[in-house]
């Protein structure tokens, strides 16, 4: 890129040159109008593309007959089997099998609702206001902006009409830069996700809004490799706990919105690390833009990691509570309804469990796109109120909880599921005589 202020220090107000400085900042206003007709916080063109080329890479095996059959057929069966362990009906909906490149087609726009809260929130640190070298990119427009000292000297009368207009594509390259970071962190870690999970639901959260049961037969082969355990039984286990996602997600209306919610919630909380954005953001050639790896580099992979505030750990205990009740649930539905039927039941719950606290899709997923970690141990507590609901209350008694949010157990209650059984009780008051 042409260098206005020649080769000396910057800003030299001897070898300034004014056709040099509307050179770049055309060659500047082409980048940004370049390459994606995406718009908003998140460069979405940029995230989809760079998921497929992850998947390009790393292989997408197409999903054979063979394979399709035998996926409908586990979910199917896990239908029947889930009958008689749940409240909640089977839906209508036929099971499917994907590719890894149909998770993400499918999926991506559940991703646009759950993280453009937070890339929002960014943004807005770094939409007009925002400060890029020491100048009031806001103030660029109205032609009142603050130069710095060296071109202060290099143009005592301030910057003529004519570059005025040329500086207005600055206007937009803190904000433009965000939308392209976010784009490319979150199709990097959409395409490793979608070489792990299992189905549309492994991350606890409703990806899809048509309650389809869906499982990917490769990441699944992989999975059971090395387990000694039939590959029949591994599929019939994990269609269930994919069946159980959609019924609990088809039958409780207001769990999406809460889910939902709650993120936005989380995302709300944040505090950016404004200092360190700006600091890196000055040094930044605006060159980078066109090469998001580059801009990847010089900006670091946690350039946006967010800033533990009070009000994001209370919103992110909400949060983690909500996915912790999912999870323990499905977990207790499906131990319901493999424990006398798949010999190998109790090997996959554990190592289904020993999966999470490894770092499964889900604490992967909100780790490094949203910026949370799921606690194994809340995981395992819901589990066990969940299973003691069910002892004491039978299956009706269990389920029913999911009739509205002010009835689920709060994060203390997983802590102490018994005083929680104790005040239900009290609450639905003394057995008929």
């Amino acid at each position: 890129m042409t260098q206005p202020f020649g080769d000396g220090s910057p800003f030299d107000g001897q070898s300034f040159d004014m056709n040099a400085l509307g050179a770049m900042l055309q060659q500047l206003g082409q980048m940004m109008q370049s390459g994606s007709h995406s718009t908003g916080a998140v460069n979405w063109d940029m995230a989809e593309s760079t998921a497929q080329s992850g998947l390009a890479r790393t292989g997408d095996p197409t999903v054979s007959e063979s394979d399709r059959a035998a996926v409908v057929a586990a979910i199917d069966l896990a239908e029947t089997w889930l009958d008689s362990v749940t409240v909640f009906p089977r839906t209508t909906a036929a099971g499917h099998a994907w590719s890894r490149g149909d998770w993400l087609t499918q999926t991506l726009p559940a991703w646009q609702v759950i993280v453009a809260p937070i890339a929002e929130h960014v943004q807005s640190v770094m939409g007009p206001g925002a400060d890029l070298g020491g100048m009031d990119l806001g103030a660029l427009g109205s032609g009142s902006v603050d130069l710095p000292p060296a071109l202060r000297e290099a143009l005592p009368d301030g910057i003529p009409p004519e570059a005025m207009a040329m500086l207005g594509p600055l206007m937009g390259m803190a904000r433009q830069m965000g939308a392209t970071m976010f784009g490319l962190q979150l199709g990097q870690g959409l395409a490793a996700l979608a070489g792990e999970v299992f189905g549309s639901s492994d991350v606890g959260i409703p990806l899809t809004a048509d309650y389809r049961p869906a499982l990917i037969p490769a990441n699944i082969a992989r999975f059971t490799e090395g387990l000694g355990i039939d590959a029949d039984e591994v599929r019939i286990y994990i269609a269930l706990r994919e069946v159980a996602h959609q019924r609990l997600f088809a039958h409780v209306p207001w769990l999406r919105a809460r889910l939902e919610g709650a993120l936005d919630a989380y995302a709300r909380g944040i505090q950016v690390d404004t200092d360190r954005l700006q600091e890196a953001l000055g040094t930044v050639d605006p060159s980078a833009l066109s090469d998001p790896q580059r801009l990847t580099e010089l900006l670091g992979e946690d350039a946006f990691a967010p800033v533990d505030t009070p009000e994001q750990k209370l919103a992110l205990a909400r949060l983690e509570t909500l996915l912790a009740l999912i999870e323990g649930w499905v977990d207790d539905v499906v131990i319901s309804a493999a424990a006398e039927r798949l010999p190998a039941a109790d090997r996959l719950a554990e190592t289904m469990r020993r999966r999470r606290a490894a770092g499964g899709p889900a604490e992967k997923t909100f780790a490094s796109l949203v910026g949370l970690e799921l606690r194994p141990r809340a995981l395992r507590e819901a589990g066990t109120l969940w299973t003691k609901l069910r002892t004491e209350r039978d299956l009706a008694g269990r389920d029913a909880l999911w009739e509205h949010p002010d009835l689920l157990p709060d994060h203390e209650d997983l802590t102490d599921p018994d005083a929680f059984l104790s005040r239900q009780s009290d609450f639905d008051g003394p057995p008929e005589a």
